[in-house]
């Protein structure tokens, strides 16, 4: 029977945005994840030059994973063999990659709700089955050893998020090891996605592989290094899965571009630029904090880092894909429903991106200022809602 999956309703919403642009009308895309700087300059001119003198093909970069490597040394005092590190065409075939080799159809596999909308529906595209574990403020929206413990069976893996998307929140230290101590003892199998490490502002977010060196790891350059459509990212491997996994990158993805390992190479050197995005996001996040519970939206979980803030509307509404429409074509801010990510409580909850130029954050506050207290009738009307978010400190991710 074929895997049915849901839709991507931020992609619709998307879709629309574009269709408007296209007609004459101002948009801001607030609605993917998705920075709205470019690659640093040194791996663009490093990539103009590859393009004059190299004619590419099918290509896996040794300098590319051997930087890698050094990187979870440098920065988390972890021992990686450069052949564990498989590149990737981004985080997406990475997460593929990691749970067909971990897993058989019909294996059972932990997600915090809620969660980034792929996990749920590349768990169900390869006939595995999601156990989604409800997450509210309690549980600072994210998974937990104690949830983990009280599973019965126990699942056959667990996907993790530090930190997490729609959320922004990061699993502290003491409970990442307590998650990996269960996982340990029940014989749960760990995927960590950690492809917003290096967006931070309130501590820098531990790996898996500190606490489980058995956990297959899933990173990008997508995020934290700009480089969105260069199609690049990495897993890396316990040394026993290292034939099994490059058995599925070959025969299912091949290689990633050779052009962006070559700029990849190179990105990963251009901190400074690189940190200086992390303070714009910073300044983004900042703006947000102070003008949304102005706009009657009080209540939103704690964006440790990422650059999001999910944010409840249950004052508004239980359809949050017609609100994010309305919004859209009403305000020109584009923004995500919370439905791709909780389809149970997820229509009280919008996303809004903060990883857009800071200009277009105040353009944004701006014109969704009004129209929330429009739809809201007054300030007054919510006043009080508490927030759950923390008090704003901004800390920048150590350098390798």
């Amino acid at each position: 029977m074929l895997a049915q999956i849901d839709p991507f309703h931020a992609i619709a919403i998307s879709r629309v945005a574009h269709r408007l642009a296209a007609e004459g009308r101002s948009i801001i895309h607030m609605e993917f994840g998705q920075p709205s700087t470019g690659a640093p300059a040194a791996a663009i001119a490093a990539a103009h030059h590859v393009l004059d003198t190299d004619g590419m093909g099918y290509w896996e970069s040794p300098r590319l994973k051997e930087r890698i490597a050094r990187h979870y040394q440098d920065a988390y005092g972890v021992a990686v063999d450069p052949e564990q590190i498989l590149l990737t065409c981004g985080a997406s075939p990475a997460l593929v990659l990691a749970l067909s080799c971990l897993f058989e159809p019909g294996a059972r596999v932990a997600i915090a709700r809620p969660g980034y909308v792929a996990y749920r529906n590349t768990l169900k595209a390869l006939y595995l089955e999601p156990v989604e574990l409800p997450c509210g403020p309690a549980e600072r929206f994210q998974v937990t050893a104690a949830a983990l413990a009280k599973l019965d069976p126990a699942p056959d893996g667990l996907i993790v998020a530090s930190p997490a998307n729609p959320t922004g929140t990061i699993i502290d230290d003491a409970e990442m090891a307590a998650i990996a101590d269960v996982c340990r003892e029940r014989g749960i199998r760990i995927v960590s996605d950690e492809i917003y490490h290096g967006l931070s502002y309130v501590g820098t977010p531990r790996s898996m592989l500190q606490d489980n060196p058995d956990a297959l790891i899933v990173n990008s350059f997508s995020k934290y290094f700009s480089m969105a459509g260069w199609r690049l990212g990495w897993l890396v491997v316990p040394t026993n899965l290292i034939d099994v996994a490059r058995a599925r990158m070959g025969n299912l993805f091949l290689t990633p571009p050779s052009l962006a390992q070559h700029a990849g190479l190179i990105a990963f050197d251009c901190r400074d630029e690189l940190d200086g995005h992390v303070a714009t996001y910073a300044h983004n996040r900042a703006l947000l904090l102070a003008a949304l519970p102005t706009m009657g939206l009080h209540s939103f979980a704690p964006p440790d880092g990422a650059f999001y803030i999910y944010a409840d509307v249950d004052h508004l509404t239980r359809d949050s894909i017609a609100l994010c429409e309305e919004l859209l074509l009403e305000t020109g801010v584009a923004t995500a429903p919370g439905l791709d990510f909780d389809p149970v409580e997820g229509g009280h909850f919008i996303r809004f991106s903060f990883a857009v130029s800071t200009d277009r954050v105040q353009d944004a506050i701006a014109r969704m200022t009004p129209w929330f207290l429009a739809k809201t009738g007054t300030a007054d009307k919510v006043a009080g809602r508490a927030s759950i978010a923390p008090a704003i400190a901004i800390t920048h991710p150590a350098r390798d």
